[in-house]
């Protein structure tokens, strides 16, 4: 029997979840296995992002790849915003784990919404105020930057993993805003990455100054021969990305968009498990407090945007 257009809404926007919720384990495994510095695998993860895409638009549908001028040097700024989040994300991974690092990033969730309620009049009730408060609380639990002595043993895990929930939200607001402008969200995908590659490049030029970068042009073959990693770092960047994308966007044709995002925000979850059957990362009772108290603050806020009215569709 066939499934009814909402069956498949959440199928979609679930399986977008799992594919997303793969990314933290390639990387932990390249960390781990290969010694691979962040930044480093940051960059390949956006090249075959773009190799994985570009053949497929060439033959789908070539008319996705033209952009009109006006819209590259906003497309270049969303590229390098996306550059800072991928980059200090493989950072949070390599140093806090997949499943910290997975549940770090939707600290997000509380920037996006007081940030909208500052700059974009949305509204911010008690409800939205004691869930941010939860994200927030939970959020210094699981980093350990309550901790003095976390911030001796890992800086550089705390600051990412914070950072990377900043630059999160920076990619949230500039995907509202490409929508607005009518760019395809495929070909926005296509060109921030590519971008973003092209920023982690200079990055990696810089001869080891930028913490988890290349200090000799021929650290960017990392991997020399070992084909293992090669092909993990391919499936990186062609199965959690484009996999994790492409249900999100058949999801939000199929269903409301504050569903599908409710339902994509299992990924911290799904991350969890992985990381615990494939890598054997276990959470301290203190992270487990302050994811629980994260994801329940994100629930809130998702659910209170949810009961907004939908705005009345404008006729063309």
């Amino acid at each position: 029997m066939a499934m009814s257009r909402s069956a498949q809404g959440y199928s979609a926007a679930l399986a977008s979840a799992i594919f997303l919720s793969t990314t933290a384990i390639f990387i932990r495994h390249l960390v781990v296995n290969f010694d691979m510095p962040p930044l480093i695998l940051a960059f390949w993860r956006n090249a075959f992002v773009v190799a994985a895409l570009l053949p497929v638009m060439l033959v789908v549908s070539p008319r996705l790849l033209r952009v009109p001028r006006v819209h590259l040097p906003f497309l270049a700024f969303f590229g390098l915003i996306l550059a800072g989040l991928n980059g200090l994300w493989v950072i949070s991974v390599a140093n806090n784990g997949a499943a910290v690092a997975t549940v770090m990033i939707y600290c997000s969730v509380a920037y996006t919404a007081i940030l909208g309620w500052k700059f974009l009049g949305e509204s911010l009730g008690a409800i939205k105020i004691a869930a941010i408060i939860l994200c927030l609380g939970g959020c210094a639990l699981i980093s350990g930057a309550l901790d003095a002595s976390n911030w001796q043993a890992n800086f550089l895990g705390v600051v990412a993993g914070l950072l990377t929930g900043l630059c999160y939200t920076a990619y949230s607001l500039m995907g509202r805003m490409t929508s607005e402008r009518g760019i395809s969200p495929w070909t926005t995908l296509l060109y921030i990455f590519a971008f973003a590659g092209f920023f982690l490049f200079l990055i990696n030029l810089t001869g080891g100054l930028v913490p988890g970068s290349a200090t000799t042009m021929a650290d960017m073959l990392w991997l020399g021969d070992r084909w293992e990693g090669w092909i993990v770092l391919a499936l990186l960047g062609a199965i959690p990305t484009v996999g994790g994308y492409g249900f999100y966007n058949v999801s939000l044709t199929l269903m409301d968009a504050s569903v599908a995002n409710i339902i994509v925000s299992l990924e911290p979850f799904f991350t969890a498990i992985f990381a615990f059957f494939i890598l054997g990362e276990i959470l301290t009772p203190v992270q487990m407090l302050g994811s629980a108290l994260l994801l329940s603050g994100v629930a809130a806020i998702k659910l209170a945007d949810l009961r907004r009215p939908l705005p009345v569709p404008q006729e063309a």
